[in-house]
């Protein structure tokens, strides 16, 4: 009876979102923009950037399809290198950490959208020459995991989207926009050239954030020159950015990607609510959800149970 009652949840959030996606308020019909701009999602001719990365591998070649770990707004390759190295043990594959345009050690480009950041990273696919690649992305790079599996469907073999949903947050409503106050107070930081030590630049955060974690975090990206702090991401380009990042440009009647996905969301999160689930079962109508007992950080914050989902649903999803 739970399941059915599941189930018929399901179907009317699906009725929903369908009426939602072609509709206005009035029951008038959209206009075919949304259409239009799904298939420019998928324009193969992107100028692509070639993107910094780090690879763990296990002691003895293997022939098990490799990992590609993609992080998330503010992040670097660095942030999942602990797990990476589990996930290198318990999968017994190889593992790449990327950094995406703009972030850690990649070049910086003034066009930052979903389509842009997933042609990068089909690049790097078709550069390394990986075979079906599991794409495992935690916020913006869970949108652009699933980016990359919606524009080449045939590249990836499994997709794992932590911490976020194919669905257009720019309406607000999930905390996105405090990465716009974090843009803010970085700026602030870039500068003042008084500051003299990390303890004032979190200072200056804290005014915003009161997670010392998240703080920390975003201070990877502050480094000290001569005389002040200075940010390795272009915050001009991320600040222009943010409707892209919180956005989705693709439509499911124009992509969708049939092969096995694993969305984990933490319980605390907003990012996967369950009126999200139909959106996701358009996009990735085979997919499974996992929850964690976290928030959007839930890597970070729960790295045992995070290692130990992945490693099952992929064990599971290759013994079929």
């Amino acid at each position: 009876m739970k399941m059915f009652r599941y189930r018929s949840k399901l179907i009317c959030d699906r009725i929903y979102y369908l009426h939602k996606a072609f509709y206005h308020y009035d029951g008038t019909p959209k206009s075919l923009a949304y259409s239009d701009l799904g298939r420019s999602a998928l324009d193969k001719g992107i100028p692509t950037v070639e993107l910094a990365y780090e690879r763990y591998s296990p002691r003895s070649p293997t022939a098990n399809n490799p990992i590609i770990f993609l992080h998330g707004l503010f992040g670097s390759k660095a942030n999942n290198r602990t797990v990476s190295k589990q996930l290198v043990n318990t999968l017994d594959r190889d593992v790449y950490c990327l950094d995406l345009r703009n972030h850690g050690d990649s070049p910086h480009n003034e066009r930052h959208d979903y389509p842009s950041l997933a042609a990068d990273v089909e690049r790097f696919v078709e550069d390394q020459g990986l075979i079906d690649p599991i794409l495992i992305g935690h916020s913006m790079g869970a949108k652009t995991a699933m980016a990359v599996c919606l524009r080449r469907p045939e590249l990836c073999s499994m997709l794992i989207s932590v911490d976020n949903a194919p669905v257009d947050f720019t309406a607000g409503g999930t905390g996105f926009s405090k990465f716009g106050t974090y843009i803010k107070q970085l700026k602030k930081i870039q500068d003042d050239t008084s500051l003299k030590n990390l303890k004032e630049c979190d200072n200056i955060l804290a005014q915003v954030e009161s997670n010392s974690a998240v703080r920390q975090f975003l201070l990877t990206n502050m480094r000290r020159s001569t005389n002040q702090y200075t940010s390795r991401v272009p915050l001009d380009i991320l600040a222009r950015s943010l409707d892209n990042i919180s956005g989705w440009p693709f439509n499911y009647e124009i992509s969708r990607w049939t092969r096995p996905a694993l969305f984990i969301r933490g319980k605390q999160s907003p990012y996967i609510a369950d009126e999200y689930l139909a959106s996701v079962g358009l996009f990735f109508p085979n997919f499974v959800v996992k929850d964690v007992d976290a928030g959007h950080w839930l890597i970070s914050e729960r790295p045992k149970e995070f290692v130990s989902l992945v490693t099952n649903w992929v064990q599971t999803t290759e013994d079929r």
